[in-house]
């Protein structure tokens, strides 16, 4: 199940939205908890990190959309939000507050259902996890937050947004559990969560953290091939 908030000023523009989120949730076997604000101090008055994504009308009573969302995020930086418009030109600045896309009214439900589904495939991949295995028992450990897994003597260090996390295993078991999932070996010592390279400059990884992991000159060309069958070359300095 997946809790969405719509904060739509328009009675008709929030039912047709709700609409739309109930037929998706029949054709795809979905389950939707909504719930509906009229303006956006309403909604953050009450705001709560339990949603999963937000639609956000940008033309709003008392502080408009966009404003609202900035606010949003200094609340939430991980909450799925999508602009919904009048005008897209003023969608467009979506990039500063995150936004994962925005829909033009009057709403279609083709392009609905295109940037819904492109929000749910999202929230899947966030929801995906490993069971690490320690001395204390088993940690569940969301995929999404790992940047690396490193390998030192026979312990596994899982480097993470919030710290470090010792488990127990072989790089090699991760490696061939984990590779389909956007992970890839750089070294013998390191594997390497894709989503959280920033730029590869030489032989060297530049995290979106501030480390710098090291290529090994075996491993740099099938490396390269592998990042770039899914991130292009825009990360390369």
């Amino acid at each position: 199940m997946f809790k969405v908030a719509i904060v739509e000023d328009n009675r008709m523009a929030a039912e047709k939205l709700q609409g739309y989120l109930e037929r998706y949730a029949q054709e795809n076997g979905e389950i939707f908890d909504i719930a509906v604000f009229g303006d956006a101090l309403a909604f953050l008055d009450s705001y709560r990190r339990i949603y999963d994504m937000v639609f956000m009308d940008i033309e709003l009573p008392f502080i408009n959309g966009m404003e609202a969302a900035q606010r949003l995020r200094e609340i939430d930086q991980q909450v799925i939000l999508i602009f919904v418009t009048n005008m897209a030109q003023f969608a467009v600045k979506g990039y500063e507050v995150d936004a994962l896309d925005y829909l033009v009214k009057p709403v279609h439900y083709g392009d609905f259902g295109l940037k819904l589904q492109r929000a749910v495939s999202r929230l899947k991949k966030a929801q995906e996890a490993i069971l690490v295995q320690r001395q204390s028992g088993m940690v569940r450990l969301s995929l999404q937050e790992i940047g690396y897994i490193e390998v030192r003597g026979h312990t596994l260090i899982f480097h993470t947004e919030t710290g470090e996390l010792t488990g127990s295993g072989t790089l090699h078991e991760l490696e061939s559990k984990l590779r389909d999932k956007g992970f890839l070996r750089c070294n013998k010592c390191y594997l390497v969560n894709q989503r959280h390279i920033a730029a590869v400059q030489g032989f060297t990884l530049l995290m979106a953290h501030g480390e710098e992991l090291q290529i090994s000159r075996p491993r740099k060309k099938a490396f390269m091939s592998e990042l770039a069958e899914t991130m292009g070359n825009e990360y390369v300095l």
